[in-house]
C-alpha cells in the first residue's frame, strides 16, 4: 500500500505535539498515565493521551446502507474477530441482519449529538467498544475551544470505562492527501468532504489483516438499469434512497461527499489488500487496477 504510507515522514513531531496538547488538556482535570508511543499515532485517547493499539485478524466492516435490511448476515458478522460500525448505526432490533457485536465504531463530528442523545446506550453499556471520532479542526481542537472535543471530553469523564479516541489533525490531512493521490483532485478545492466510510476504511486497513465489507455497493452499481432501490440507512424509513443520495452528493458543487468516487478508490485498494465486498458481492464486477 504505497499510497497509504505517504506523508508519514515529517509528521512525527507535529503529531507528538498534538498528543501533548491533548494530554495537557486532559491532565488539568484527571490523573492520566504517561503517554505511550505504542500504537497508531493518528488516533489518540481523550482520557489518557495514548495511541490506539488494536489489531484484528479478520474484520467485518458493516455498512449503514439499507441494503442490510433482510440480509440475514448477522451471524456471519458476529463471527469476525472485530466488527466495525459507523456513526450511530444501531444493532438493537437488527441483530439478524447486522449482528450485535461492536468492536470499533467510527463516528463523524456531525453524528456526535445523535450518540449523546442516548449516551447510556452507546457509552455506558458498551464498555468493550472503541469509539473513534473524526472532524474538522474547528470542532475537534483540543485547547478548550473545540465544541465537539469538549463534549466528548465530558463523556469520557462521565463514563470513565468508555474508550474514546479522536483522529488527529495530521491523520485527517493524511486522508486528504490519500484522496488527492488516488484521484488527482484536491479535496478542498473540489468542494468535497470525505465520508465516515473513507476514514473507516483507512482505519480498517491499518488494524485488520483482512476485511469483509457488508452492504457497500460498488462505484458503478447505481448506473445499472436494474439496480435495487433501498433506503440510505437500514434503520431509517421513508428517507431518500441510497443511489439518489449518492448521485446528489457526487454532483454537489460544494459540501458533498464523493461516495461514488470513494467506492472506486476502495475497489483499487481491494486489488492490493485482502478486502472482500459482500451483499452485494463485487466479485462479478470489474475492479479498476
Amino acid at each position: 500500500m504505497k499510497t497509504l504510507k505517504l506523508l508519514w515522514v515529517g509528521v512525527g513531531v507535529t503529531t507528538a505535539f498534538a498528543v501533548l496538547v491533548c494530554y495537557n488538556h486532559v491532565t488539568k482535570h484527571i490523573q492520566a498515565p504517561a503517554v505511550s508511543d505504542i500504537g497508531l499515532h493518528g488516533y489518540v485517547s481523550i482520557s489518557t493521551g495514548q495511541y490506539l493499539d488494536i489489531h484484528c485478524k479478520r474484520c467485518a466492516l458493516v455498512s449503514s446502507s439499507g441494503r442490510m435490511q433482510n440480509s440475514g448476515h448477522g451471524g456471519d458478522i458476529d463471527r469476525a474477530d472485530c466488527v466495525i460500525r459507523m456513526n450511530n448505526a444501531p444493532t438493537l432490533g437488527y441483530e439478524a441482519d447486522v449482528g450485535h457485536k461492536t468492536t470499533l465504531r467510527v463516528v463523524s463530528h456531525t453524528s456526535v449529538p445523535l450518540l449523546l442523545k442516548n449516551d447510556t446506550y452507546y457509552f455506558g453499556r458498551s464498555a468493550d467498544t472503541v469509539y473513534v471520532f473524526w472532524g474538522p479542526e474547528g470542532n475537534m481542537r483540543m485547547d478548550g475551544k473545540g465544541r465537539i472535543f469538549n463534549a466528548l471530553f465530558r463523556v469520557a469523564k462521565k463514563y470513565p470505562q468508555a474508550k474514546v479516541y479522536t483522529v488527529t489533525r495530521e491523520r485527517v490531512l493524511y486522508c486528504d492527501s490519500v484522496f488527492q493521490n488516488e484521484t488527482g483532485k484536491n479535496r478542498m478545492k473540489s468542494g468535497a468532504f470525505l465520508s465516515t466510510g473513507f476514514f473507516t476504511m483507512v482505519l480498517a486497513m491499518d488494524i485488520c489483516d483482512s476485511i469483509q465489507v457488508y452492504g457497500m455497493i460498488s462505484d458503478n452499481y447505481c448506473s445499472q438499469t436494474n439496480h435495487t432501490a433501498v433506503p440510505y440507512h437500514y434503520y431509517e424509513r421513508g428517507k431518500m434512497d441510497e443511489c439518489h443520495m449518492y448521485k446528489a452528493h457526487e454532483r454537489a458543487p460544494r459540501g458533498g461527499h464523493r461516495f461514488i468516487t470513494e467506492k472506486a478508490i476502495f475497489a483499487k485498494w481491494a486489488t492490493r489488500k485482502k478486502i472482500e465486498f459482500l451483499h452485494p458481492s463485487w466479485t462479478d464486477e470489474k475492479i479498476v487496477s
